[in-house]
């Protein structure tokens, strides 16, 4: 049975997506950035959108973010210079997530999954998901029959739907994943 079916009895999906401390330049080395946004939707098991949890999160090992990271996630630094530290966003998202259990957890890729797990490493605290996670990315292009791995953006064109909100802001990008669910997880499917 492919994965997707077996996902499909999940009773809600935790969508999460990320944008973290980055320079075109290679001055943010990949193993040292940093999340800059926490962003994460859970939706019920018809994947309409329950609640959200948004924060901003203060990077400590490149705490100045370079002109290419504020282009490409529209963060400012004073996003950032007055946003809680990681341990303490992770505290904030914990007392949300408390409310919800058995759920699957959903990303564009596996970049979130590690990069969640790089910054609980560094900070020496558990990792607040431990539900199975999707791969959305892969599992769109396996559940449509398409020999193409989109982006984010690309994927949502190909299902026929416009981006909402900013692109490469977390917690957008979490509410475009979660509208492209029932494109992986449901009977909907994308253009030819």
């Amino acid at each position: 049975m492919p994965e997707s079916m077996l996902i499909a009895t999940y009773p809600r999906y935790l969508v999460i997506d990320f944008e973290a401390t980055c320079c075109n330049l290679g001055t943010v080395p990949r193993q040292e950035m940093e999340i800059i946004e926490f962003g994460a939707v859970m939706t019920d098991g018809d994947f309409r959108v329950v609640d959200e949890f948004q924060s901003f999160v203060k990077p400590v090992r490149h705490p100045q973010l370079t002109p290419f990271c504020m282009q490409l996630t529209s963060i400012r630094q004073q996003d950032v210079d007055g946003a809680p530290t990681f341990p303490e966003c992770i505290d904030a998202f914990k007392a949300w997530l408390h409310r919800y259990n058995d759920f699957a957890f959903c990303s564009w890729g596996d970049y979130d999954r590690t990069q969640l797990q790089q910054d609980c490493d560094f900070h020496r605290i558990p990792n607040p998901v431990s539900a199975q996670h999707c791969n959305v990315k892969q599992m769109f292009s396996e559940h449509q029959s398409l020999k193409k791995k989109y982006g984010l953006s690309g994927a949502i064109q190909k299902a026929g739907l416009t981006f909402s909100g900013t692109q490469h802001r977390g917690i957008d990008d979490a509410r475009n994943i979660a509208r492209l669910l029932p494109f992986v997880f449901g009977g909907a499917a994308v253009r030819p």
